[in-house]
C-alpha cells in the first residue's frame, strides 16, 4: 500500500513523510510523528529522522544527507534505497543454518504451501534429500526454476551466498502474491462480520421498538378509560389493578425502554467507527417516536390514580349520604305514619264542646310539631339534591322516595290549614281546658322532640380524615353531655305536671280515661325516650373513641411513610448529582469512571429494598383510605419518578462511558487526549469560534439536528482526521485481487478466497455482472463495495 503511493522516486521521498511511511511499513516500528509544515527545514527534520531511524538499525550510510535527498538528488536517493533493501528485505536472509541443510526451504513452502510438502517427514540428517524435496516442489508447482545444485550446497563448506539469496527471493515473490490474497480475503471478512453484525443489532432494534410501541398502544386505551364504577369495591379493583401496573408491570418496560436507548446508541457508534451510514430505522420506530409515544403514555397515567382516588372519595361520600338519606326518610315516615288519617278526622261533629275545645288545642300541638319536622323534610331534600349532583347510581329511587314525601308533606300541610279552620268554626264551642294537660302537652312536645334530635344526633353517621375531625366531634358530643342536667331537669319539671294532674284527680275524685287530649306523648314516652337517650350517649362515647384510635393509626401510618419518604427523597436527588459529576469528571481513567458508576449502579440496586418498603407504607396507607400528608412533601409518585429517572441516568452514563472506551480502543486515543477532548467539550466556546466555523461543526456532530452535541460525538469529530477505517475503494482493491484484476468475481473464487459464511453471504447479495466478456454467473462486486458503505439495506 505504501509502495503504491510512491510514483516518481525523485519527487515523492522530499519532504520525508513517504520516506517515514516507507520504512514503518518494512520496519513494523513506529517511527517519530513528522512534521506538518512545508518548509525547506520541516522536510529536512523529516528526512533526518528517517535516516536516524536507518541508522539506529545499525545500517552506515556514507555520504547520503537530508539536504541531497530533500534537493532530489536521484544518485544519492537510489543509494539509500539500496540500502533500506538490503537492511530490511533480504538482510535476514542466511545461507549458514537452516538454509543449508534444506528445513529452512521447507519450511517456507509449507508455511505458505501446506499442502505441497508433509514436514513431518523430513529429516535433519538428510539435508541432501530434504534440498532435493524442496528444488522439485519449487519446479513443479511454483514455477521456479532449478538454479542450485543440492551437492554443491551441502559439500561446499562456504556456498555461494548471493545464488541462495537470489534463489529464496523467488520464493518470496512467489508467496508475495498468496500473501496479498490472504490478506486481502481477512479484509473482506472483517468488514462483512462487521456489517453483519450492525444487521443483527438492527433487527434486535426493530424487535424491541416494535413490541414496545405495541404494548404503549394497548396501554393508553385502558388509562383513558374514566368510566366511574358504581360500587366503593369495583373501584378499589382498578386501584389495585393500576397499583400492579405502576409496579408490575411498566418497570420492565422502562428497563426495555433504557435497553433501545442503549442498543441504538451503541449501534450508531459502531456504524460510525466502521465508516458505516447512520441506521434509520423503520418509520415511526426512531427513538424520537418511541419517546413521544413514551411522552403519551406518561400523560396519559398521570392524572389516572387522582382520578381513580377521587371517584373512591366519591363513592365513600354518596354511600354516607344514602345511608344518612334513608335513616332520616325512616325516621320522618314513621312521624307522619298515620297523620294524613288523624287530619281527616270528623271527630268534632259529634263532640262535646269541652272536647272540641281539647281537639283544638291538640292540633295546636300537632302544628308545634309539624313545624318542627319541618326542618328534617328541608334536610332530606338537600341530600338527594346532593346525591343527585354527585351522580349517585340509584338516584331514580332517591328521587321518587323524596318526591313521596315531599308531596306527603304538602299534603299534610293543606289537611292541617284545613282542619284548624274547621276547628276554628267551632271555637265558640271551647269553654273550660285542663291548664295541667295543656301545659303538660306544651313542655312535653318539645322536650320529645329535643329527645328526638339527641337520639338522631347520638345515632348520627360521622366520617372523618384527621385527629383534629374527630377531637371537634368529641368536644361537641361533650358539649351535648353538659346540657342533659338542664334536660334532666326538664324532664322532672314535666313529669311533674303529670304527677300534679294524677295528685289532683286523686284529690278530688275525677276519673282520668288515661288519655291527654292535647298530646299523644304519654309520661311513659318520655321515660322511655329518656332511658333511650342515657344508653345511646355511653355507645356513641365508645364509637368516637374507636375513631380515635384509627385516627391515631393512620396517623402514625402517615409519620412512618413521611419518616422514609425525607430520606429516601434527598437520597435520590443527591445520586443524580453524584452521577452527573461522576460524567463530566476528567480526573482519572474511563475505567476509573466505569468502576465508579458500577460502584454507584450496585449501590442503587441494594437501595432498591427501600423503595420497596415504602411501597408497602403507601399501599397501607391507602387501604385506611389516607389521601394527604402533611408531614412530607414527597408522594409515593414523586419516589417512582425519581427512582426511575436514577436508574435510566446511571444506564446511560455507564453506556456513554462503554461507547467512549470503545472509541478510545477503536481510535487509539490517549487518556491525556480523551481528558483534553473532555475539558474543550466542557469550555465549547461559540462566540470564539465564529458562527460560521460552529454552523460547519455542528453539520458534523449533530447530523439529525437535534440540537444536542454528545461527548461521543464531539470525540468523533476531534478524532476524524487520524481515524484509521475501511472504505468502499479498499474493499474494490482487496476484491480486485481476489478477481485476478477482473472487473467481476466468480462464485467458485468467492468460494475458494473466502470461508463459506462469508462467501454466501457475498453470492446472496451481489448482482449480476452486466459487462461484456464475462461468464454465465459472474458477480458485480463494485457496486456491492459501494453498497456496503452507502444507503442500501445490506
Amino acid at each position: 500500500l505504501s509502495l503504491s503511493l510512491i510514483e516518481n522516486i525523485e519527487e515523492d521521498f522530499r519532504n520525508g513523510l513517504k520516506l517515514m511511511l516507507l520504512l514503518e511499513v518494512i520496519s513494523g516500528e513506529r517511527l517519530p510523528k513528522p512534521d506538518k509544515g512545508k518548509m525547506r527545514f520541516h522536510k529536512i527534520a523529516n528526512v533526518n529522522k528517517a535516516l536516524d531511524f536507518i541508522c539506529s538499525k545499525g545500517v552506515k550510510l556514507v555520504s547520503i544527507g537530508a539536504e541531497e535527498i530533500v534537493d532530489g538528488n536521484v544518485k544519492m536517493t537510489l543509494g539509500m534505497i539500496w540500502t533500506i533493501i538490503l537492511r530490511f528485505a533480504i538482510q535476514d536472509i542466511s545461507v549458514e543454518g537452516d538454509w543449508k541443510d534444506g528445513l529452512a526451504l521447507c519450511a517456507l513452502i509449507h508455511r505458505h504451501r501446506p499442502d505441497l510438502i508433509d514436514y513431518s517427514k523430513l529429516r535433519k540428517d538428510d539435508p541432501m534429500g530434504n534440498l532435493n524435496t524442496a528444488f522439485e516442489v519449487a519446479e513443479k508447482y511454483l514455477d521456479i526454476p532449478k538454479m542450485l545444485d543440492a551437492e554443491d550446497i551441502v559439500n561446499t563448506p562456504k556456498p555461494d551466498e548471493k545464488a541462495i539469496m537470489t534463489y529464496v527471493s523467488c520464493f518470496y515473490h512467489a508467496f508475495a502474491g498468496a500473501e496479498q490474497a490472504e490478506t486481502a480475503a481477512k479484509r473482506i471478512c472483517k468488514v462483512l462480520a462487521v456489517n453483519q453484525e450492525n444487521e443483527k443489532l438492527m433487527e434486535e432494534y426493530e424487535k424491541l421498538a416494535s413490541e414496545l410501541l405495541e404494548w404503549i398502544r394497548r396501554t393508553i386505551p385502558w388509562l383513558e378509560n374514566r368510566v366511574a364504577e358504581q360500587t366503593m369495591r369495583a373501584m378499589q379493583q382498578k386501584l389495585e389493578d393500576f397499583r400492579d401496573y405502576r409496579r408490575v408491570h411498566k418497570p420492565p418496560k422502562v428497563q426495555e425502554k433504557c435497553q433501545l436507548e442503549i442498543n441504538f446508541n451503541t449501534l450508531q457508534t459502531k456504524l460510525r467507527l466502521s465508516n458505516r451510514p447512520a441506521f434509520m430505522p423503520s418509520e415511526g420506530k426512531m427513538v424520537s417516536d418511541i419517546a413521544n409515544a413514551w411522552k403519551g403514555l406518561e400523560q396519559v397515567e398521570k392524572g389516572y390514580e387522582e382520578w381513580l382516588l377521587t371517584e373512591i372519595r366519591r363513592l365513600e361520600r354518596l354511600d354516607h349520604l344514602a345511608e344518612k338519606f334513608k335513616q332520616k326518610c325512616s325516621l320522618h315516615e314513621s312521624w307522619t305514619s298515620g297523620k294524613v288519617e288523624l287530619l281527616s278526622m270528623k271527630d268534632y261533629e259529634s263532640a262535646s264542646l269541652m272536647e272540641i275545645r281539647a281537639l283544638m288545642r291538640k292540633h295546636e300541638a300537632f302544628e308545634s310539631d309539624l313545624a318542627a319536622h319541618q326542618d328534617r323534610v328541608e334536610q332530606i331534600a338537600a341530600i338527594a339534591q346532593e346525591l343527585n349532583e354527585l351522580d349517585y347510581h340509584d338516584a331514580v329511587t332517591i328521587n321518587a322516595r323524596c318526591q313521596g314525601i315531599c308531596d306527603q308533606w304538602d299534603n299534610l300541610g293543606t289537611l292541617t290549614q284545613k282542619r284548624r279552620d274547621s276547628l276554628e268554626r267551632v271555637e265558640k264551642l271551647w269553654e273550660t281546658i285542663d291548664q295541667l294537660y295543656l301545659e303538660f302537652a306544651k313542655r312535653a312536645a318539645p322536650f320529645n322532640n329535643w329527645m328526638d334530635g339527641a337520639m338522631e344526633d347520638l345515632q348520627d353517621m360521622f366520617i372523618v380524615h384527621s385527629i383534629e375531625e374527630i377531637q371537634s366531634l368529641i368536644t361537641a358530643h361533650d358539649q351535648f353531655k353538659a346540657t342533659l342536667p338542664e334536660a334532666d331537669k326538664e324532664r322532672i319539671a314535666t313529669m311533674g305536671i303529670q304527677n300534679e294532674i294524677v295528685k289532683i284527680a286523686q284529690t278530688y275524685g275525677i276519673k282520668l280515661s288515661g288519655v291527654n287530649p292535647y298530646t299523644n306523648l304519654s309520661p311513659q314516652d318520655i321515660t322511655d325516650k329518656w332511658d333511650a337517650v342515657k344508653h345511646l350517649v355511653p355507645l356513641r362515647d365508645q364509637m368516637l373513641q374507636e375513631e380515635v384510635a384509627r385516627q391515631q393509626s393512620n396517623e402514625r401510618l402517615r409519620r412512618q411513610f413521611a419518616a422514609q419518604a425525607n430520606i429516601i427523597g434527598p437520597w435520590i436527588q443527591t445520586k443524580m448529582e453524584e452521577i452527573s459529576h461522576v460524567s463530566v469528571d476528567i480526573a482519572g481513567s474511563l475505567e476509573e469512571q466505569m468502576s465508579n458508576l458500577k460502584q454507584y449502579e450496585q449501590n442503587i440496586i441494594n437501595y432498591k429494598c427501600n423503595i420497596d418498603k415504602l411501597e408497602g407504607d403507601h399501599q397501607l396507607s391507602q387501604e385506611s383510605l389516607i389521601f394527604d400528608n402533611k408531614h412530607t412533601n414527597y408522594t409515593m409518585e414523586h419516589v417512582r419518578v425519581g427512582w426511575e429517572q436514577l436508574l435510566t441516568t446511571i444506564a446511560r452514563t455507564i453506556n456513554e462511558v462503554e461507547n467512549q472506551i470503545l472509541t478510545r480502543d477503536a481510535k487509539g486515543i490517549s487518556q491525556e487526549q480523551l481528558n483534553e477532548f473532555r475539558a474543550s467539550f466542557n469550555h465549547f466556546d461559540r462566540v470564539r469560534i465564529g458562527e460560521v466555523e460552529f454552523a460547519r461543526i455542528m453539520t458534523l456532530v449533530d447530523s439529525n439536528n437535534t440540537g444536542v452535541v454528545t461527548f461521543q460525538a464531539f470525540i468523533d469529530f476531534m478524532t476524524r482526521e487520524t481515524a484509521e477505517t475501511d472504505t468502499a475503494d479498499q474493499v474494490m482493491a482487496s476484491f480486485k485481487i481476489l478477481a485476478s484484476d477482473k472487473t467481476y468475481i466468480t462464485v467458485e473464487e468467492l468460494r475458494r478466497e473466502l470461508p463459506p459464511e462469508q462467501a454466501d453471504y457475498c453470492i446472496s447479495r451481489m448482482t449480476s455482472y452486466i459487462g461484456s466478456g464475462a461468464p454465465p454467473g459472474a458477480l458485480d462486486y463494485i457496486s456491492f463495495s459501494s453498497a456496503l458503505y452507502g444507503e442500501s439495506d445490506l
